[in-house]
């Protein structure tokens, strides 16, 4: 069996790839490559929630699936990311029911908004990281991103943070996840900048 390394959620970014998506950043757990992964607006919020630790006023789709599992007493144990095919990872989850042991194939971005409130582990296998992974270059200690700053981009890096954490707390309120998923970013960058 090939080896898996374990990896960590970095954070969420605007897609520099693909317009009007985002890219979720996962990050080696013990080491500094990182991977990048196309996802959409959709569970770019779902993501962006559950990384913030924000409880909507009604549950979305991953947070319903975490409920429906833990009602049956099924619980996910880990994700893996297992293939990397013209530019799409594939990733299983592996559900435990205390009897058995069964994976489901699923959408990465889906695994991991589910990964995020289960706490369960994420892996990648080697010769997926040593594919599609990256270092950051270093400058000093701070990681550095070239990124192109959207006009709400700009809107939003002129609040304080006290503010961002209002108008996202709003934004949940309303359900408007889209600008929950921007507002976020900002506090992301914001934290990785510190």
């Amino acid at each position: 069996m090939d080896t898996r390394i374990k990896l960590k959620v970095l954070g969420l970014t605007y897609s520099q790839v693909q317009k009007g998506a985002y890219a979720l950043v996962l990050a080696e757990e013990n080491g500094p490559r990182r991977i990048p992964v196309v996802i959409g607006v959709s569970e770019a919020q779902s993501i962006a929630i559950s990384l913030e630790g924000i409880v909507p006023p009604r549950p979305i789709t991953h947070d319903l699936f975490v409920s429906f599992s833990h009602g049956f007493g099924i619980r996910l144990k880990e994700v893996c990311i297992y293939k990397f095919e013209n530019g799409v990872f594939s990733s299983e989850m592996l559900f435990d029911d205390g009897t058995r042991e069964i994976r489901i194939d699923a959408r990465t971005s889906d695994a991991i908004a589910i990964a995020l409130r289960t706490r369960s582990d994420i892996y990648v296998m080697q010769n997926i990281i040593d594919e599609a992974g990256f270092v950051y270059e270093e400058n000093e200690g701070k990681e550095v991103v070239e990124t192109e700053e959207l006009p709400e981009e700009k809107s939003l890096s002129n609040c304080s943070r006290k503010e961002l954490k209002e108008r996202l707390e709003k934004a949940i309120a309303s359900e408007a996840y889209e600008e929950a998923a921007r507002i976020q970013d900002e506090l992301n960058k914001r934290d990785n900048n510190l």
